[in-house]
């Protein structure tokens, strides 16, 4: 008997909390919700590509009629290996993007009844890595690029000031509309030089933009040998406040060391912290969606196309 996973639904997400509840009331509900993002044109096997033929194992597989070939719902995406109910994962990540300021694994652990914090952490850490979409857009217009420091240790010295081992440096890029700010990238570097700085902007903003920056070195080769208009700020030197130079860049540098010291106390380590930005990116991007249920929307999307994320390769070197 061939299964008939596709839901015939009018809305690709619920609006708000209690339509999640009406249409996540079990594990059929998301299973079929699942099986609608990833085929929404219908199942397509992963081996022979056939889309003739399919049906529903005892054990869940999605069984090719043509190839025979054996697929779970869950093959190549972040849910990939769980033992846990994808109701729960479903419910998390509503709950993720119903925080405007995001949560902590202390508070999923206790909320959530988690056995342990580990295992919250470690869920986060895999929702975060879909929080960036492959491929996505390039900001573009005119933008603002600088660096910032974040995490460590204050010292009341004059190397803090310039970014102390205790530190890292992360390099912004955020686009002016007007005195509001568009869309923000992050990339953490260990240096401010131009085989870290240009590689950056040609990665997140668009040719044809105007990059505002300071007069750093790193960037001189940019409008030279690169297809941006490139305006320069100086006053550093002088002792003109960043505020003045780059404010958008200071704005979002204030917000995001704000976020980490709120949300997450700033226990947030080097080797982690660019998927926190990554998260701060995503809710920031996506501020002006008051749809909560859009947000799940795309943040599920997103975790079919990251792929499967183990253990080790959020904890491994």
């Amino acid at each position: 008997m061939q299964a008939s996973f596709i839901m015939e639904i009018e809305e690709k997400y619920p609006k708000n909390f209690q339509e999640f509840l009406e249409q996540f009331k079990d594990e059929e509900s998301c299973r079929n919700y699942l099986f609608e993002l990833r085929w929404s044109a219908g199942f397509i096997c992963p081996k022979c590509k056939s889309t003739k033929k399919h049906w529903l194992t005892a054990k869940n597989m999605i069984h090719c009629g043509i190839c025979g070939y054996q697929t779970s719902l869950t093959a190549g995406t972040i849910f990939h290996g769980t033992k846990k109910p994808l109701l729960l994962w479903f419910h998390i990540i509503w709950w993720i993007v119903a925080q405007k300021t995001g949560v902590s694994a202390s508070n999923m652990t206790d909320f959530m009844g988690f056995g342990s914090y580990k295992t919250a952490w470690t869920w986060l850490q895999r929702i975060r890595r879909a929080m960036v979409r492959k491929g996505r857009d390039k900001i573009f217009g005119i933008v603002e690029v600088d660096k910032t420091y974040i995490g460590g240790i204050e010292r009341n010295t004059e190397k803090s000031a310039k970014g102390a081992a205790t530190k890292t440096m992360v390099v912004v890029a955020a686009e002016c509309k007007g005195k509001k700010i568009g869309r923000v990238r992050f990339r953490c570097i260990k240096e401010a030089i131009s085989e870290n700085l240009i590689p950056f902007i040609q990665d997140n903003i668009k040719q044809g933009s105007t990059v505002i920056t300071d007069d750093s070195i790193g960037y001189a080769p940019l409008q030279q040998t690169h297809n941006y208009k490139h305006e320069v700020k100086t006053g550093a030197k002088s002792g003109t406040d960043s505020h003045s130079l780059l404010p958008h860049i200071y704005l979002v540098g204030s917000l995001v060391k704000r976020w980490l010291q709120g949300t997450h106390q700033s226990k947030v380590s080097p080797k982690y912290l660019p998927y926190y930005l990554d998260e701060f990116a995503f809710r920031f991007n996506k501020k002006i969606s008051t749809n909560r249920g859009w947000l799940f929307y795309k943040l599920m999307q997103q975790a079919i196309e990251t792929g499967q994320i183990g253990k080790s390769k959020i904890v491994g070197k």
